[in-house]
């Protein structure tokens, strides 16, 4: 049988999905106003949201977000 070698992150969940909304925001601002361009700044949103959530989970005894 084959062995599976599998890859770690090195960066946390939280940092990967900041990065990629940092990415997409950078990607959005070249593009003109559109249909193109509200698709990528959702996507951006729904990363950042997901990275504040996954902290807030993460935190000691899970404070209500502010």
């Amino acid at each position: 049988m084959t062995t599976r070698h599998r890859r770690k992150p090195v960066d946390t969940l939280e940092a990967r999905l900041a990065a990629e909304a940092e990415r997409l925001r950078q990607h959005a601002s070249t593009l003109p106003p559109g249909a193109a361009r509200d698709e990528i700044l959702r996507k951006a949103r729904q990363a950042e949201t997901g990275s504040h959530m996954s902290e807030w989970l993460r935190s000691p005894g899970l404070q209500p977000p502010s």
